[in-house]
């Protein structure tokens, strides 16, 4: 297993690092997995009772990008590319989360969730990557082609234990992989990365369940901190997070893919805006939707949650389109633009 210049960050004495035991990583708290007969009734009802809405009807808006407008684009800037894939531009330097630009988020390229969108720029167009920082190994978060065509323009890849030894198995040279338990820490660039609890699970497979590692991640920047969820449940880990490290001038949180047969490992729109203020963030920009058809709600549905909450409690929100610019020197809230997506599909035929 490769892990290259991280350190444990034993700052504080409440935080652990992560159980490993027979093989297989698990959460600090105990989740409830849905047993065999449960989660064949889910994937039964994912393939052939899904409500329409769960799919957009109208064009979902994408701002293209060209190597030339990031090159040119100020530090700070932050584009979401789709799902949980998010460009930062961190001292002149290009920083990428959880690449997926495969059609579909599945192991078969003729099955499973499908894009809404097309990504903004394409991986041959993206400027050189400093480093790729990965949550986990499900498949709309590990992209195998994704990596594979990265790894030539890309430094390091920053991934929870395991997930590296994955990217080193698809050809990723092994100098260029760092492995990070939870609380570990390592610098690129300048900017230290910390690999975070997350709650979680991983796997590819029908037989690799939780062998590797999942996290959310910590970057600072020296005054600029920005956390990145990965994906999680709710727990008391992000006030630990915010604790030690906030508080975040930017939190890129999940909200979406939830449901009420899987609480523990997803969180709800209301629990991602308390794991926002447990994080002490400053603006919130959700993610992990609008992108891929995971769930029972309307493909919509986290947007509008999470818009009327944060609006309720005074939070910072910021919804940028799909390749959109969000200046963490200049932020702005952006425009609820999956609105003009559902009224395009209200408007009358026109002969």
């Amino acid at each position: 297993m490769a892990t290259i210049s991280t350190r444990l960050d034993t700052s504080s004495p409440a935080l652990k690092s992560s159980e490993q035991q027979q093989g297989h990583f698990s959460n600090h708290a105990a989740v409830n997995r849905a047993g065999f007969g449960k989660t064949l009734q889910i994937f039964w009802k994912m393939l052939f009772h899904k409500p329409r809405s769960t799919r957009p009807v109208g064009e979902i808006p994408v701002q293209r990008l060209t190597r030339e407008q990031l090159l040119s684009a100020p530090d700070h800037s932050v584009y979401r590319l789709g799902h949980s894939t998010v460009l930062l531009k961190m001292r002149g330097k290009f920083w990428l989360t959880d690449p997926v630009f495969a059609e579909r988020a599945s192991p078969f390229n003729w099955a499973g969730p499908k894009r809404f969108h097309q990504p903004p720029i394409s991986l041959e167009e993206l400027p050189p990557i400093e480093a790729v920082i990965l949550s986990h190994n499900h498949y709309d978060h590990l992209d195998r082609q994704a990596v594979v065509q990265l790894a030539g323009k890309t430094r390091y890849f920053l991934a929870p234990l395991g997930v590296g030894d994955t990217l080193i198995k698809w050809g990723v040279a092994p100098d260029k992989v760092r492995q990070l338990d939870w609380w570990q820490s390592t610098e690129v660039g300048g900017i230290r990365f910390v690999a975070t609890p997350a709650q979680h699970f991983s796997g590819r497979g029908l037989f690799d369940g939780n062998q590797t590692l999942w996290a959310s991640w910590v970057m600072i920047d020296d005054a600029r901190r920005i956390f990145f969820s990965g994906d999680t449940g709710y727990f008391e880990g992000f006030k630990r997070i915010g604790e030690q490290y906030g508080p975040f001038d930017l939190t890129l949180m999940e909200t979406g893919a939830y449901n009420v047969d899987w609480p523990h490992v997803h969180m709800q729109p209301e629990q991602t805006l308390q794991a926002h203020i447990d994080l002490k963030g400053r603006w919130l920009l959700p993610i992990h939707n609008g992108t891929f058809d995971l769930a029972f709600h309307a493909w919509h549905e986290p947007f509008d949650r999470i818009m009327a909450l944060a609006w309720e409690r005074n939070v910072s929100i910021t919804t940028p389109a799909m390749g959109q610019a969000f200046m963490l020197g200049a932020p702005e809230r952006g425009h609820a633009w999956w609105l003009d997506v559902e009224a395009q599909a209200a408007e009358p035929l026109v002969n």
